[in-house]
């Protein structure tokens, strides 16, 4: 990379998976194997496959799809206005759904997936979020579960990225210099 960026770790893959085990715990109380899991990519790529895992320990085994929503792009701010990249492929109808997110700052794109499946036929949309970022007071919805709250920094690892770097990171770190 051209820029002189150097990571400031936010929080170690040890509290992660602490994090990761105390939210399924939670949703373990709500979802079932009846239910189908959505995860927002790619951001929410390992996230997804954590707490798929962290279910299935649990005796959950729900049905997993995808949808690719962007507001960032390759930039260091959101665009405020999400590009659908992909929808959702498989049928919703009469579901119950858990939309998983790996960021939340204003909600946006959480509401347009949610907005999204509820048009497609869900009867009912659950969200959950890893990182939940302080600072954002002009939020159009808020998650039902969020597994850490952040604070306002531009977050890369854990499967989240700047231009299409860091995900591999087992760990979640700032992007200072940027």
């Amino acid at each position: 990379m051209s820029a002189p960026y150097t990571l400031s770790t936010l929080i170690s893959a040890d509290d992660i998976a602490a994090h990761i085990e105390s939210l399924a715990e939670q949703l373990s109380r709500t979802v079932s194997t009846e239910w189908m899991v959505v995860a927002l990519m790619d951001g929410a790529l390992v996230f997804a496959a954590d707490v798929m895992r962290a279910l299935y320990l649990r005796g959950i085994n729900p049905e997993f799809e995808n949808m690719t929503l962007s507001s960032y792009g390759d930039n260091l701010q959101s665009a405020g206005e999400i590009t659908v990249q992909k929808g959702l492929t498989r049928d919703v109808t009469g579901k119950s759904v858990l939309l998983l997110d790996d960021v939340f700052e204003t909600g946006l794109t959480l509401y347009k997936a949610a907005a999204m499946t509820k048009a497609a036929g869900a009867k009912e949309v659950k969200t959950c979020v890893f990182a939940h970022k302080a600072g954002y007071t002009d939020k159009v919805a808020e998650p039902d579960f969020i597994g850490w709250h952040s604070p306002d920094a531009f977050l890369v690892g854990y499967g989240m990225d700047f231009k299409g770097r860091y995900r591999g990171l087992p760990y979640i770190a700032d992007l200072l210099g940027s």
